[in-house]
Parts: structure tokens; sequence; C-alpha cells
């Protein structure tokens, strides 16, 4: 069945969910974005062609962060901003996974946990990095946060990408061993230390329901923590990436991606969906399947990975850090008799809008129309 989108199977079981009462108001929102995206309900242009002289119409995009429709023109502007932040070295990527009893506690607590997943993994490279012993410099990361597995099951963790080096004590750039970054074991290991410890310390902010109710006493969740002291964290460092181009091109597609793309969806019936995952158990040619999950249940799986409001998934750290990132850039390029990227009003003009789905040529804006609106009542 081809065209198949999220859209479509929210739009058939969308009332009933909200008829149900179980969703946030945050989810709400985002049902309610993805049901009108692109369509009339949102309003439009009437575009036209000069080359052509094609007549065409577009509808706007409800630019909701979780909708799978909107993601692609919001990653290329954030892309394009951040070319220009590409230092000429090796670039890394290591990843910070949550085990599976912090996990449950994350579901329930999103907005505390995912905070402190980025704040302690910040902590934890910086401090190894800092570290003489290691690379003994200050570095600057970009990480992205994933709420989901393949499979949209509930696996938070934390994809952060890393210049290989930093800036010394004495103002110097250390670059790291070629190909190696920082040792996966030592990271691991300040990252389950800080990561308990800290929330364990935020055990008043936390929420706990159903099986999870009897760690609200502070007795019983310092019991719950502590077997996770004795266990492995997962912490992965992937291999260095080819080159600035290949960062950019991993960043488009790990920065906007949502639980499930539209192009992942192989069949819908009206009841169930069926969709193509990935099984990180199994050996590498058996790891491609197909999942079918009765349609309320994908959407059910599908929320549960819509963010707390103002929630920043993609935040930087250290020498990238927003109040900073600027003027350490620069300091950088200098030790690194690297070329200062153009200011912005020397870019290149943005690519049009709208292209015309005949020739190819830009379109022009001829008329607008505003969305729908809802009937309302006469005053009382």
């Amino acid at each position: 069945m081809p065209g198949i989108e999220v859209a479509d199977i929210v739009r058939d079981h969308g009332e009933a969910l909200r008829r149900a009462r179980g969703l946030s108001l945050q989810q709400l929102k985002a049902i309610s974005a993805i049901e009108r995206c692109r369509s009339a309900a949102l309003g439009g242009h009437v575009l036209r062609c000069d080359t052509c002289a094609d007549v065409q119409i577009a509808y706007n995009s409800c630019r909701n962060r979780h909708c799978p429709k909107c993601q692609g023109s919001a990653a290329k502007r954030w892309l394009a901003e951040r070319q220009a932040d590409l230092l000429p070295v090796e670039y890394f990527h290591v990843v910070f996974t949550l085990p599976a009893p912090i996990a449950a506690i994350a579901f329930h607590n999103p907005a505390v946990v995912y905070d402190l997943l980025f704040k302690v993994t910040a902590e934890t490279l910086r401090t190894i990095a800092q570290d003489p012993k290691h690379l003994g410099a200050d570095v600057g990361l970009t990480a992205v946060l994933h709420t989901w597995g393949s499979g949209l099951t509930h696996h938070p963790h934390l994809h952060c990408i890393v210049p290989g080096g930093g800036l010394s004590p004495k103002g110097q750039w250390q670059p790291c061993k070629h190909g190696f970054f920082l040792p996966v074991r030592v990271l691991s290991r300040l990252f389950r230390r800080l990561f308990l410890e800290q929330l364990a310390a935020r055990h008043d902010q936390l929420q706990f329901f159903g099986e999870l109710k009897p760690l609200a006493a502070v007795a019983a969740f310092a019991d719950y923590l502590k077997p996770l002291r004795q266990i492995e964290w997962v912490v992965y460092a992937k291999r260095p990436f080819s080159g600035p181009k290949a960062v950019l091109a991993y960043l488009s597609l790990y920065t906007h991606r949502v639980a499930i793309s539209n192009s992942r969806l192989l069949h819908y019936d009206g009841n169930s969906v069926s969709f193509k995952w990935k099984d990180y158990r199994a050996p590498g040619r058996y790891r491609h399947k197909t999942m079918t999950l009765k349609a309320p249940e994908f959407i059910r799986r599908f929320l549960i990975h819509v963010l707390p409001p103002s929630f920043h998934r993609i935040r930087h750290f250290g020498l990238f850090a927003n109040h900073q990132r600027q003027r350490q850039l620069r300091t950088l390029r200098q030790l690194l008799d690297a070329v200062e990227p153009p200011d912005v009003d020397e870019k290149l003009s943005p690519p049009p809008s709208f292209i015309c789905r005949s020739c190819g040529e830009p379109l022009i804006i001829v008329g607008r129309f505003d969305r729908l609106q809802r009937a309302r009542a006469p005053p009382q």
C-alpha cells in the first residue's frame, strides 16, 4: 500500500484515544497537529511557475517537532547553521544509554530524568577529557536525545558528537590519538556513579506510579538503585567520522528524527500497522524485520516519545555551549590554522521554499488562504 503516513493512522484512531482520556496535553497537541499537517485545515498558498505557467496548491505544515512530515525542512535549516561550526579534525560519536530500571523511572518523569541524562553525560565526557591521564583538555560536544528503540519501545539514550581534541589549560589545541577518543569503560563507570548520585539527590522531584509506587519512600528508592551500581552501563563509541561532511550527513539523519518515519511504514488496513524495524540482538543479516501492531498500540508507542513542553532535545556543552560557542570556535580555528567561515550576510541566499513539480523551477506565491475556522456558538 503506497503512501502510508502516520497521519492516516492518527486520523482513524485519534478520536478514540481522545475519548479514552489517558493522554497528556502535549500528546493531544501532537495528535491534533499530525492530523491536520499539510491539509486545508491549516491553510496554504496558491503558487505559480513563471516558466511553465503551472498553478499548484501547497498546504501549510504543522511544524510540530514530533510530526514525521515536518522534520526535513527543520533539519536543513539547523544543519545550515551548524556547517560553519565544524572544525577540520576527526569527530567521534559516543552513545550513552540508560539501563531499563532507570528508563522505567524516566517513563513517568521525562523532564527530570532526560535533563539529568544531558547534564551527567556532558560532565562525564568533560571530566575524563580534562584528566591529564587521558586527553588533558576541555572539549565541546553536541548531544541529541533519542527516547526510542527501532520497535518504538521506550529506550532513552543520548548521541554525542565530539571533535577529536580540545583546548588545553595552556590555551593550545590538544589532539587525541588518531582513531581513539576516550576509554569507554572509564566513561561508563563515571557516568554510572554520577547519574545514580544525582538521581538520588532529585528523589523529591520524582513521581512513581503502578509497580514503582513504593519507591516514593527514600529507603525503598535507595534499595532500588543499589543493584544498578554493580552492573555495566552501556556507553558505546563508534568509529570516527571520515570528515566534516560525514558529520553533517550523520547529523541530518539524527538531529530531527522522530520515533518513526513514514518511509518505514509497510502496510495499514485500518486495524493493524506493519513497519520495518531493526533487531540489534540478531546476527547482522537477520536484523531487518517486520513488526505488526494493532493501530491503537502503534499510536500509543508513538506517543510515549512526545517530549515535555519546551524541552530541548539538542544541546551543546563545553566549548560549544551557546554563550561562548562563537568565541571559542574562532580561537580553535586560529589554533588549527582553519579558514574562518564567511559572515552571515556574505552567504548565498537561501534556496526557494517552493519548487515546481513539473519543471523544477522556483514557484512564486500568488495567493494565500486561511486555515478553516470552526463554527462558533452564538453569544448567550
